[in-house]
């Protein structure tokens, strides 16, 4: 339960080149590196509520660990995947429609900080958040 809260995002780290990686535009990576992402979590069980807001949208979604789902990414990339826990770490593997390519991400609480990674063709980013 101690991804439950809001996180709003307090800095990146090579998520430009995550999402050059992972073909978007380069108005869309200026925009997306600075979307003020806030993410709500609320954890019952295996069961997860999570609600993102930014600049470009906001959505909410809900998931059960090890249960495969469908999720859009912002600049309308589908996947297909699921998220499960391993120790501490949520783990996500989602499979892009698009291109039949894996993106993996971890989210992490590191002190007092949300930290999620992601993995896209060996490229790898971080986002960092702060309790908001």
């Amino acid at each position: 339960m101690a991804f439950n809260g809001t996180w709003k995002i307090d800095r990146n780290e090579n998520y430009e080149k995550f999402m050059e990686a992972m073909g978007v535009n380069i108005m869309k990576r200026k925009l997306g590196a600075h979307d003020n992402l806030k993410i709500t979590i609320q954890q019952d069980g295996n069961k997860f509520t999570v609600k993102e807001s930014s600049n470009f949208r906001t959505i909410e979604l809900e998931f059960t660990l090890g249960v495969n789902f469908e999720y859009s990414l912002a600049d309308g990339t589908e996947l297909n995947g699921s998220w499960n826990m391993e120790g501490n770490k949520l783990v996500g593997t989602f499979t892009r429609k698009d291109n039949g390519k894996v993106l993996t991400a971890h989210r992490e609480i590191v002190g007092d900080e949300l930290v999620q990674t992601y993995v896209y063709e060996g490229v790898e980013a971080k986002r960092i958040f702060k309790r908001g």
